[in-house]
């Protein structure tokens, strides 16, 4: 028999007041005044899930939106595993100038997988770090559906670990805010494992 765990990832909502500045794990709220979306969100979600978030209020304004919409309050887990990447001393420098000093070599990120700037991670820092928890959470809560509203690079990462990519290989999805991305978990007689990824960065709006 097949047990599957269904992770049901969302990133942020967007967030309107970083300057045109780099943000990471600096505490900026995210913008929940596009009232379709979290109606669209809320009807594509499942009704009876575990809810998860990273320790970053951006995360839990836009789970308490959908929440919002269904009139419910799960309780909801907050896990800084689940936090996007630390940038560090470029937290709070101009996004753009950031990017270019690593053009070509940053593709799809403001830095190169393996760079960690000062005072931050890498993105392959990030990946270890996220793999860990979702390895953790699919002990926990086997055969159930879990919502993990995080970031762009978490959810980067959690794609990354579920195909056995690269770090460089996991940058390359784009995710947009409040997209789902759905990765199922599937646990097999025997022990084996493996997972299955429905979908990426789907946006969903009523």
């Amino acid at each position: 028999m097949t047990v599957e765990t269904r992770w049901w990832w969302i990133r942020h909502a967007p967030v309107t007041t970083d300057n045109g500045c780099i943000y990471g794990q600096v505490d900026l709220p995210g913008d929940t005044s596009d009232a379709g979306v979290f109606r669209g969100l809320a009807e594509a979600l499942p009704k009876d899930a575990v809810w998860v978030a990273s320790n970053l209020s951006r995360t839990h304004h836009t789970a308490a939106a959908v929440h919002a919409v269904t009139g419910s309050s799960p309780p909801m887990a907050h896990h800084p595993e689940f936090a996007e990447q630390n940038f560090g001393e470029w937290q709070g420098r101009n996004r753009q100038e950031v990017f270019d000093a690593f053009a070509p070599d940053h593709r799809f990120w403001l830095a190169p997988a393996e760079y960690a700037p000062a005072g931050g991670e890498s993105f392959i820092d990030l990946m270890s770090r996220v793999a860990g928890k979702i390895d953790s959470l699919n002990n926990d809560h086997r055969g159930q559906d879990i919502v993990a509203v995080a970031h762009g690079g978490t959810i980067r990462a959690a794609l990354g670990h579920a195909l056995g990519l690269t770090p460089a290989g996991s940058l390359g999805f784009q995710i947009d805010n409040c997209s789902i991305t759905r990765l199922d978990h599937l646990h097999m007689a025997g022990g084996d494992t493996a997972w299955r990824v429905a979908n990426v960065n789907w946006n969903v709006r009523a």
